[in-house]
């Protein structure tokens, strides 16, 4: 721990300062030869603070800190050292009000349901991670491949003959391995930091810069991180800078104040989450939320943060009903505040780590948030298609003989499809709440189910867009997520579910081998429907393409166009012609019909040569044959 200088006060209290864990919370080290820990808190309205904890029996009068004008109380404790439980003892100005308070920047807690703040160095790991880090860029980058595999540590796969999660360092390699194994290129978290109730998943956060103690220490989860990265997998974890619980020992009403949210239930009490919101016009609580992301791509080496409720911090009146809400200065519905937050957080993170990507889950019309803040934009990398998720499960939860009338629900997305870098996601969100599985979603019985549940994966990896599937879904997973269980692995004793698993894995591979499949992910020029009319027979073609100089030549050698063919009725269709611009053969790099994958075998043997006969605009066609709730992948043998 460092001491504050005039220079870090200056940024703290601008809402620009990035590194608060360098200087407050608790940092063992030694003054004078005696052995101690430095600590320091931000209660600007606290009469006085003190440090209890084991050491002194829980009583504050043997270790109280020394407040400053700042209203950042420090002190040095001596015999304090790694591992040891504390509070913060704060009674107020306000009332006398007087409460135990879990330290804001502890690096560990306690195992919940305990609530105290641990004593903790994040120094002593040994990183070999050193490739990963030096390339990342590349493999972050918008035209890289990016196929995401959403997770919940505590219910991924349980211990071998045990009712208990993995901790970080038997999760590191056996996640590790699995994704290699599917073709996943990152995974993401589900939030990491420290919660109290294991029923949130982590989206109520108390301990913003602490990783849960469920499954281990802070090294422990450096070492989860270490194992993916030298796997060659990047890590994405889910932060939520919108909302906050209202435990005792948290961040409500912290030093007998509403120091971190809002007062005005109008503005400070989350209707949805039954949780406190974010002071974002306080410069001090922008420097805290800053902080914490940075301290998880600093110290923990992770790839990028995924912003979680990006509209309820972007709208005043987010699911409030009229006079439920305040208006800002200029009478609108806008948060000023998080809107500053949000760039002020996208600016600092590309400027300090810019071969990571934040990524906003936003599920409305805001424009412009995946878009540069010198443009107008919020700054994210990326935003979830959210649009995209709820029309296309509600046209495949259709029955087939139905969706003829509804091919708009797929269509419409390449009205807006450039206006964002989009992130395709099929996330927990779907398959909590008596949602059911996405499984369970599909109509018809169980052959057709598993049809059209491929036929999801097949359309979802061949739209342009990052994709995101989580847990559970490449196995057929039957009924919806159970977050005190594990995963149904026992499904991979069926076939037909190791054929889904087959399929995904098939599919990641293509996304990652054709750059048809990612380079163009987020420009117009990377897409071309063939046929988007064919609603009678719930058909649609288009056509990916690789990135070109300005010449017309591909930019990566061997890159190629790739077809997309949808069948989404269960009805097959043989000398079906589909417009294409080259003739020649035209080889079958997927069809989600294969045996292998579960399917009935229906397709064309592996590839068929093109007619000069036109179709569709094109000069040449393919006679194909459709199998039924089938998605086919072709592409020209050469060019």
């Amino acid at each position: 721990m460092t001491t504050m200088t005039s220079d870090d006060l200056w940024l703290f209290n601008e809402g620009a300062h990035t590194r608060l864990y360098e200087h407050l919370g608790a940092h063992p080290t030694v003054v004078d030869g005696v052995a101690g820990c430095r600590f320091g808190v931000w209660a600007p309205n606290a009469r006085t603070v003190s440090v209890i904890g084991d050491f002194n029996g829980w009583s504050g009068e043997s270790a109280p800190l020394d407040g400053s004008d700042a209203g950042i109380w420090t002190g040095f404790v001596p015999g304090v050292g790694q591992g040891d439980c504390y509070k913060y003892r704060i009674e107020s100005r306000a009332n006398g009000y007087r409460v135990d308070k879990a330290d804001p920047l502890a690096f560990r807690a306690e195992m919940p349901p305990r609530t105290a703040s641990v004593v903790w160095d994040l120094d002593g790991y040994e990183w070999a991670d050193g490739d990963w880090m030096s390339t990342r860029g590349a493999r972050n980058a918008l035209d890289a491949p990016m196929s995401i595999y959403e997770l919940h540590p505590g219910s991924w796969r349980h211990f071998p003959g045990e009712p208990r999660s993995l901790n970080y360092r038997e999760l590191g390699p056996a996640l590790a391995e699995y994704a290699v194994a599917q073709g996943f290129t990152h995974v993401e978290l589900l939030p990491v930091m420290e919660h109290p109730f294991y029923g949130s998943w982590g989206y109520q956060t108390t301990g913003y810069f602490a990783p849960t103690s469920r499954f281990g220490t802070p090294q422990d989860f450096m070492f989860l991180v270490d194992t993916l990265h030298r796997a060659g997998v990047g890590v994405i974890l889910d932060w939520v800078p919108s909302h906050f619980p209202t435990d005792e020992h948290g961040l409500s009403f912290f030093d007998g104040t509403h120091l971190y949210e809002h007062a005005d239930p109008r503005k400070g009490h989350h209707p949805d989450w039954n949780s406190a919101i974010f002071n974002y016009d306080r410069f001090e609580v922008r420097s805290f939320l800053l902080s914490s992301a940075h301290l998880w791509l600093d110290r923990y080496h992770v790839d990028g943060i995924r912003v979680d409720a990006v509209a309820s911090m972007l709208y005043l009146d987010y699911s409030r009903e009229a006079g439920e809400w305040i208006p800002n200065e200029h009478g609108g519905n806008e948060n000023l505040g998080a809107l500053r937050f949000l760039k002020k957080l996208n600016e600092t993170v590309y400027a300090d780590f810019p071969d990571t990507q934040t990524i906003a889950e936003e599920s409305t019309a805001w424009p412009m948030v995946s878009r540069p803040t010198d443009m107008g934009g919020l700054g994210f990398g990326m935003k979830w298609d959210m649009g995209w998720m709820h029309d296309t499960l509600r046209y495949l939860e259709r029955e087939p003989v139905h969706r003829r009338y509804h091919q708009g629900e797929l269509t419409f997305r390449m009205v807006y499809a450039f206006t964002e870098n989009f992130c395709l996601p099929l996330s927990h969100d779907e398959v909590v709440h008596g949602k059911g599985s996405l499984l369970a979603k599909m109509p018809g019985d169980h052959w057709q189910k598993m049809a059209n549940l491929r036929a999801l994966y097949g359309y979802q990896f061949g739209q342009p867009g990052k994709q995101l599937l989580f847990m559970g879904g490449e196995l057929a997973q039957e009924t919806e997520w159970d977050h005190d269980g594990s995963l149904p692995w026992w499904l991979l004793d069926r076939p037909d579910h190791r054929g889904m698993q087959a399929w995904v894995a098939h599919l990641n591979h293509l996304h990652r081998s054709e750059p048809a499949l990612h380079e163009r992910d987020f420009t117009p020029d990377g897409f071309q429907w063939i046929d988007a009319s064919d609603t009678g027979a719930s058909v649609l073609s288009w056509l990916r393409h690789p990135a070109r100089d300005d010449k017309g030549r591909p930019t990566t050698e061997g890159a190629r166009e790739v077809l997309v063919v949808c069948n989404l009725t269960p009805v097959p269709r043989t000398d079906y012609r589909v417009g294409v611009p080259h003739g020649g053969h035209w080889a079958e790099l997927g069809n989600s019909d294969a045996v292998e994958f579960g399917g009935s075998g229906t397709g064309n043997l592996g590839g068929l040569d093109a007619r000069h006969e036109p179709a569709h605009g094109q000069p040449w066609s393919l006679p194909l044959t459709l199998p039924p709730l089938g998605v086919l992948f072709l592409a020209p043998n050469s060019r």
